[in-house]
């Protein structure tokens, strides 16, 4: 079930962000009085699931979910209509157009692409706010796991920045964002009422940027044991524990944080424990209870955001907007310099591609629309930036030509644009196996 919801909401974002694209060429194309021949929501090698012509216009849904496409009459694409380019231009084809209404043809997708995942962050924030763990809140400061430890940083340390940027809004994958894509060299912390710089070493960049490392997590927030209920007739439950109660020991072993309790009752599956228990925060009680055969007393803990308290950030139309462009922006410019540490050797290729299972995985086992939008705006965006590389049979590859045959008042030559365009439909469709020949790797091998 949780591929289903995963694989759904991929293909339902997939989608829209193809028929949008396609969406954005096939307008000005008609604008321009060219004809366009097939509009296409996936690829439709020898058969098609579904069309219909209406006008000049095929409209269909194909079978293989590699992307969409519309076949705008005069263009050499990806369809290699060679015996279409080989017949005396006509009036309503591409290539009888000025040049600047072929560039805005071809500009068309990526700028829809562009708008639609700046217009996405921004409804996000506007229906939904934004949520988060203020940094100040943490009163015992973090909790380190042991990458975070092998970097340096000590439990209850409290984190004060992250290389030049203000660490306010507590969130681990802030401080990995900083050393990845900012280069971020040290971290400023206060430890035992003294501020200490932890210098990062620069194998961080790599190591953290790869995929056995993306989702390890540096630290969590120091947290006493603190009960928000007792399962029905769970250990806990029959032995009494209540709301509120706080576990600060464990067969006299001192357990004043919850990582202290969770490595004292390791391996005690289905035995007898005695707990110290401290209740409205003056009486300590002992308590004696048998754990599940799993090693559980059963309780649900007090959250971090319980704990310390969360603050939410509301917005109006109008704030929201521009704030959706600048995080929009935020993310293209960390594409931009996540690109610039490939070519300096920092971030390896391997470790940061992933195909369609890698892609389905962000955005969860659960269908929440928050994240569902969020992910779509991110897609959409990537699509964009994706398509913008001047590669041939991408938007980009099309974009550089006609610059040049503006720039340069010489158009390039038919048959030199379809061999450019077969390379480029090659290294595309060699980048989408390797990078989902790269899950099904993991998938075997981990």
């Amino acid at each position: 079930m949780d591929y289903l919801i995963m694989g759904g909401q991929l293909m339902l974002s997939l989608s829209i962000l193809i028929v949008l694209h396609e969406l954005g060429h096939f307008l000005p194309a008609r604008l321009f009085g060219t004809r366009v021949e097939k509009f296409y929501l996936f690829f439709d090698p020898w058969f098609e699931l579904y069309k219909k012509k209406v006008g000049d216009t095929e409209y269909g849904i194909g079978w293989l979910p590699l992307g969409g496409y519309v076949k705008i009459s005069g263009m050499i694409d990806e369809s290699f209509d060679t015996e279409q380019m080989s017949q005396e231009p006509q009036p309503w084809e591409f290539r009888s157009k000025p040049a600047w209404q072929r560039l805005i043809i071809m500009l068309g997708g990526v700028t829809v692409n562009f708008i639609l995942g700046f217009l996405l962050y921004g409804f996000v924030l506007w229906a939904y706010g934004q949520e988060y763990l203020p940094n100040d809140n943490l009163a015992y400061g973090i909790q380190v796991d042991s990458l975070g430890a092998e970097m340096g940083l000590r439990d209850g340390d409290h984190i004060l920045s992250v290389g030049d940027a203000p660490y306010e809004q507590f969130n681990d994958r802030l401080v990995v964002r900083e050393i990845i894509i900012n280069n971020a060299d040290q971290i400023t912390v206060e430890r035992d009422g003294k501020e200490v710089q932890v210098p990062i070493d620069p194998k961080y960049v790599t190591l953290l940027s790869s995929y056995e490392y993306k989702s390890k997590v540096l630290f969590y927030p120091r947290m006493p044991f603190k009960v928000k209920s007792a399962m029905e007739n769970s250990p806990a439950d029959k032995a009494g524990i209540q709301a509120g109660d706080q576990i600060i020991g464990l067969d006299g072993q001192p357990t004043p944080w919850f990582i202290d309790f969770a490595k004292a009752i390791q391996g005690k599956n289905g035995e007898t424990v005695d707990l110290k228990v401290l209740r409205k925060s003056t009486d300590t009680l002992q308590v004696s209870l048998t754990t599940t055969e799993t090693g559980m007393i059963g309780v649900e803990r007090v959250s971090a955001g319980e704990l310390f308290g969360t603050k939410r950030k509301e917005y109006s139309l109008a704030q929201a907007l521009p704030a959706g462009v600048k995080k929009g922006w935020t993310f293209l410019g960390d594409q931009v310099k996540a690109f610039g540490q490939m070519f300096r050797g920092r971030i390896k290729a391997s470790e940061s591609l992933g195909g369609f299972g890698t892609i389905g995985s962000m955005f969860g086992n659960e269908w929440l629309w928050e994240r569902f939008w969020t992910m779509t705006a991110v897609l959409s965006l990537i699509l964009a930036f994706m398509n913008l590389l001047p590669i041939p049979a991408l938007d980009g590859g099309h974009v550089m030509f006609l610059l040049y045959e503006i720039i340069t008042g010489r158009k390039p030559s038919d048959k030199f644009l379809e061999r450019a365009t077969i390379v480029g439909f090659v290294l595309v469709i060699g980048l989408v196996l390797y990078a989902n020949g790269l899950d099904i790797i993991r998938s075997f091998f981990g």
